[in-house]
């Protein structure tokens, strides 16, 4: 990385390229240094920042428990599979037309594409998981008497906690994603209306400056739920283990 860094920098001081192409880290570093200080970038992050939280924890709280109970149980697979399957098909961008007319161009909008984005990876990890449980554990704590209850919270649960993590980063990304297409798309203000005006006026640096502050997020986003996954590390089966 720092490699890369350096030889775009050599290569925007030489002229080979022209900066207005390309810019160069420099630019972009005193660039976001002054939008900071300045405090003109505030309410775009604050703005994009609400989309995101609003959109992802909403995924959050509906996939997990729908993609729970639907790996569970056939009955609800059978009603919600077709539906997440024609969901999980369709480029959800497509439906962004559709939503600024239902929606407008406000902030719910662009909560309703993080949302879609978001959702359909977390269920589908979440459903997988339940689905990969070992049968012969389930079939002998039956066989020892365990309700459906306990045998969903002490073998179901806790094997699908790395699926559910593993859907949770992966969403991530499709909910950050949203927040871009939606701001480029139809906004008045966000990171991602900054990175779409400046474009219009060929302001490289403060393009890559929005792209820097998406890319930020993204990765402490998945730092964040790494932290969170390493408290259910006993939970996760010992590749390699000894029998």
């Amino acid at each position: 990385m720092a490699l890369f860094l350096v030889l775009w920098e050599i290569i925007s001081r030489s002229g080979l390229v022209d900066p207005l192409f390309i810019s160069s880290p420099v630019r972009v570093v005193r660039t976001g240094t002054a939008s900071l200080a300045s405090g003109e970038i505030w309410a775009d992050l604050k703005v994009s920042g609400v989309e995101f939280l609003l959109g992802y924890v909403g995924a959050a709280a509906v996939a997990i428990p729908l993609g729970l109970a639907m790996g569970w149980s056939k009955r609800l697979q059978y009603i919600f599979g077709p539906f997440v399957d024609t969901l999980n098909a369709v480029p959800r961008v497509t439906l962004l037309p559709l939503i600024i007319i239902w929606l407008g161009i406000g902030i719910w909008s662009k909560v309703a594409v993080v949302f879609l984005g978001a959702v359909i990876p977390i269920l589908i990890n979440t459903q997988s998981g339940v689905k990969t449980n070992e049968a012969r554990f389930i079939k002998v704590a039956r066989s020892f008497g365990a309700s459906e209850l306990k045998v969903f919270v002490t073998i179901i649960l806790p094997g699908t906690v790395p699926f559910i993590f593993t859907g949770l980063k992966y969403g991530a990304g499709r909910a950050l994603l949203g927040v871009v297409v939606g701001e480029l798309y139809a906004s008045t203000a966000g990171v991602g209306h900054l990175i779409a005006d400046a474009g219009n006026t060929f302001q490289t640096d403060v393009v890559f400056f929005g792209v820097l502050i998406f890319t930020a997020s993204g990765l402490v986003t998945v730092a964040i739920l790494d932290r969170f996954e390493r408290r259910f590390e006993n939970w996760r089966p010992k590749v390699g283990a000894a029998a």
